[in-house]
C-alpha cells in the first residue's frame, strides 16, 4: 500500500510539473497542518492560487480491486472486483470528507478537495459503472479527478499565476515609470 501510495504521488507530481507549476512555489507536497481542534493532517498536495487561496489534492491509489478486475476472465468474479473497486473509491471519499482540509491552519481552500485517481482507465471504469459516484462525492465537497482532468485544472491554475505575474510586472513598470517621470520633471524644473 505504501509503494502504491508513493507511486500515485509520483504520478500526481508529474502531472503538476507537466502543467507548468513549480514545486515549492505554486504547490507544496506533504505539508503538515493542524485543524481547529488540534489534529494534524498532511494532505498530499496543496496548490497555491493567487490571493492566498488554495486547492487541496489527495492521491487515491488503492487500486487492488481494479487490478484484479483487469486480470480476471470470469465475468461474475470480474463483476465482484468492479463492485470492490467502486466501493474502494467511495470508502476513500468517506475517509477524506470528515477531514475538512479546507479548515486547516494556513489553508484558505476552495469549497472542494480534489481526489486524484492516477490510472485513467480505473477512473473511467468507476464512473461508467456507477453514475452517482461523481455527484455523491461532489455533494460532500470532493471532486474526483484523473490525470487528464487534473492536467486541465492545473493548466488553468498555471494560467492564473502567469496573469498574476504579468499584472505585478505591469504594476512595477508603472511604478518605475512614475518615479522616472517625477525625476525627469524635477531635473527639468531645476
Amino acid at each position: 500500500t505504501k509503494a502504491q501510495g508513493n507511486w500515485g504521488e509520483v504520478i500526481l507530481e508529474r502531472v503538476l510539473e507537466e502543467s507548468g507549476l513549480r514545486k515549492g512555489h505554486e504547490y507544496l507536497t506533504q505539508e503538515s497542518r493542524t485543524s481547529a481542534d488540534g489534529k494534524r493532517y498532511q494532505p498530499d498536495v496543496i496548490v497555491n492560487l493567487p490571493d492566498d487561496k488554495h486547492i487541496v489534492l489527495d492521491s487515491k491509489v488503492s487500486l487492488v480491486a481494479y487490478e484484479r478486475y483487469c486480470n480476471e476472465d470470469d465475468l461474475s468474479i470480474k463483476s465482484q472486483h468492479l463492485k470492490a473497486h467502486i466501493a474502494s473509491l467511495k470508502q476513500h471519499v468517506d475517509g477524506i470528507a470528515p477531514k475538512h482540509y479546507e479548515s486547516l491552519t494556513g489553508v484558505n481552500s476552495l469549497d472542494f478537495i480534489l481526489v486524484f485517481v492516477p490510472i485513467e482507465p480505473a477512473y473511467l471504469l468507476a464512473f461508467e459503472s456507477e453514475h452517482s459516484l461523481f455527484s455523491d462525492a461532489y455533494h460532500r465537497g470532493i471532486i474526483i479527478v484523473s490525470p487528464t482532468t487534473l492536467l486541465a485544472v492545473m493548466r488553468t491554475v498555471q494560467s492564473l499565476w502567469r496573469h498574476e505575474r504579468q499584472n505585478k510586472n505591469a504594476e512595477e513598470i508603472a511604478r518605475i515609470a512614475g518615479t522616472l517621470h517625477d525625476t525627469i520633471i524635477r531635473v527639468l524644473e531645476s
